[in-house]
């Protein structure tokens, strides 16, 4: 059967897709700018500035990815041979290359969860995860903790459970840093201010580049001294970008005005999750977020309801043998999530036929 192609693809697969509003293509065309490598870039040091002050740290710093501004926390807080701690699931494991042990000669304990848990380790298995001081083993020396958590669904962490989980790691000298790149979503979720929301850790990353609609960036804040080694590890890691404020203007934009934006996507995606709860076959995960998870079922196949879903320009992601991922973000429109619905009626028809 010959479907036409609508003139607009409705996607689905990650808040990555954003693009950059009218008014941040007129700030990076207007920005000025300096060479940040020199700290002479007044758009990327005030973008730093506000950056460090919507985290509550001393100081923030900016970077091309969220994969960098991770990496750069791992390099300060260990050294070659210490062990960091973190989910299965969680993004400094499973999606970044292995750059811990190739960057910094740091081991990843990646503690195991159940498919449906919610990302965040209890505060008993991380102390049951901590190495006893022995010769043999390695320091245990840093826990990351993901907030949301993407693989889980974009599940929250909220305060009471960050500081049991703070208190456990300090028991026993362990650095925290919240892997935060959509910790503005979770801040939405639960109506705090993101730096209430992670105070007390060591350093926390912020993506700018997914909800919030930036083209590139993240931060990645904490105290003074730590930033002051981060930017060393963002240099040779190859992050310096000499006239940054093009970008960091519009980067600017997003962190002043993303925020706003995201409790919609939020009800976008419980709005997904209700709709396909009626269909047979799907099982959703109700969302905290901006993701959806949704588990498929026989004689339904997650793989070919990918494909039934692009056929009707409407793009998901399969992350699993039979899951399925949305994720709303502000590219998206009501009527591109009632189109969503439309699609997934008609694919969940033909497919299970």
């Amino acid at each position: 059967m010959i479907r036409r192609v609508a003139d607009r693809i409705a996607d689905f697969r990650s808040d990555t897709l954003t693009c950059p509003t009218p008014a941040m293509r007129e700030a990076m065309a207007t920005a000025v700018v300096g060479d940040d490598v020199f700290g002479e870039d007044p758009t990327v040091i005030a973008l730093e500035r506000e950056g460090a002050a919507f985290l509550g740290q001393e100081a923030a710093l900016y970077v091309p990815s969220g994969t960098m501004a991770n990496q750069c926390a791992i390099h300060v807080h260990c050294r070659p041979g210490d062990e960091l701690i973190c989910e299965e699931r969680s993004h400094v494991f499973l999606y970044e290359g292995g750059g811990a042990a190739r960057w910094s000669g740091t081991q990843v304990r990646a503690l195991p969860s159940a498919p449906d848990a919610d990302g965040f380790p209890s505060p008993a298995a991380i102390e049951a995860a901590v190495r006893r001081d022995d010769p043999h083993f390695p320091r245990s020396r840093l826990l990351v903790l993901e907030n949301t958590h993407n693989m889980a669904g974009g599940t929250v962490l909220d305060r009471a459970g960050l500081e049991a989980r703070i208190t456990t790691a300090r028991r026993h000298g362990l650095r925290v840093h919240v892997d935060g790149a959509r910790l503005a979503n979770a801040a939405i979720a639960l109506g705090l201010p993101a730096s209430a929301l992670i105070a007390g850790v060591d350093s926390v990353s912020l993506c700018l580049s997914k909800g919030l609609g930036a083209p590139v960036g993240s931060l990645l804040a904490g105290s003074a001294a730590f930033v002051a080694e981060a930017r060393r590890a963002r240099k040779a890691l190859g992050g310096g970008m000499r006239q940054a404020g093009v970008i960091a203007a519009a980067a600017r934009l997003a962190l002043r005005d993303g925020p706003a934006e995201l409790e919609r996507d939020h009800a976008r995606a419980r709005a997904l999750a209700d709709a396909f709860a009626e269909l047979p076959g799907l099982r959703p995960r109700a969302p905290a977020t901006n993701i959806l998870m949704v588990d498929v079922a026989a004689p339904l196949r997650a793989d070919r309801l990918v494909t039934a879903l692009a056929e009707r320009s409407v793009r998901a992601l399969q992350v699993g043998p039979e899951r399925l991922r949305f994720v709303t973000h502000r590219d998206l429109s009501d009527a591109d999530v009632e189109r969503c619905i439309t699609a997934m009626r008609a694919a969940v028809g033909d497919t299970s036929s």
